[in-house]
């Protein structure tokens, strides 16, 4: 049997202590780099937010269209003014309900509807929970955060008149007399054989 020297076996073994030595002092320069990570990964977390889409969901009613509303307006002139309504049950016939949402990032989500009663085929009354926006204000829910574009500017400058070269027309043929005799078309179709 051979057994190692005493040399030998102290080299293994300092050998083996070393290398859970280094093991441990990588494993202190990982914590202090996933903790430095993890730190620069929420702030960008806080200041970089994902966007989000302004999402509209349903029929828009507006208090233009709300005002219009008259009992005795048939279904069909209703339809007219404020499109098919989102909501009609089979159990409420006499019921048409037209709700609309509107969700924009970082702020609470607007929710209204009007319901409209009627009576066979006309309306009978109708009713809201909120207060309606006009055109314009909605428009300017859907705007939000878009900046307004200059319009362009339609005319040029007399220097800019010089620069662009004049074009020659040619001048444009006479019309030519009418003749009163007719025309001479050759036929549409060849002649049978």
């Amino acid at each position: 049997m051979f057994f190692p020297s005493r040399a030998v076996y102290l080299l293994v073994v300092m050998s083996f202590v070393l290398g859970l030595l280094s093991l441990t002092g990588c494993s202190s320069v990982m914590d202090t780099t996933s903790r430095v990570t993890n730190q620069v990964t929420e702030r960008v977390a806080n200041t970089m937010k994902p966007f989000r889409i302004t999402v509209v969901q349903g029929n828009v009613v507006t208090k233009e269209q709300y005002a219009v509303l008259r009992p005795g307006m048939s279904r069909l002139q209703i339809r007219d003014i404020l499109g098919t309504p989102l909501l009609t049950s089979v159990f409420h016939m006499d019921r048409w309900d037209y709700v609309f949402t509107y969700q924009k990032q970082g702020q609470p989500t607007q929710s209204r509807r009007v319901t409209l009663f009627f009576k066979g085929e006309t309306l009978e009354r109708f009713e809201t929970n909120e207060d309606l926006p006009s055109e314009g204000e909605f428009a300017g829910l859907l705007e939000g955060n878009q900046k307004a574009a200059k319009p362009p500017v339609l005319e040029l400058s007399e220097d800019r008149l010089k620069k662009i070269p004049s074009v020659k027309r040619a001048p444009e043929p006479e019309p030519a007399a009418a003749s009163s005799a007719p025309a001479n078309y050759p036929p549409l179709e060849s002649p049978a054989r």
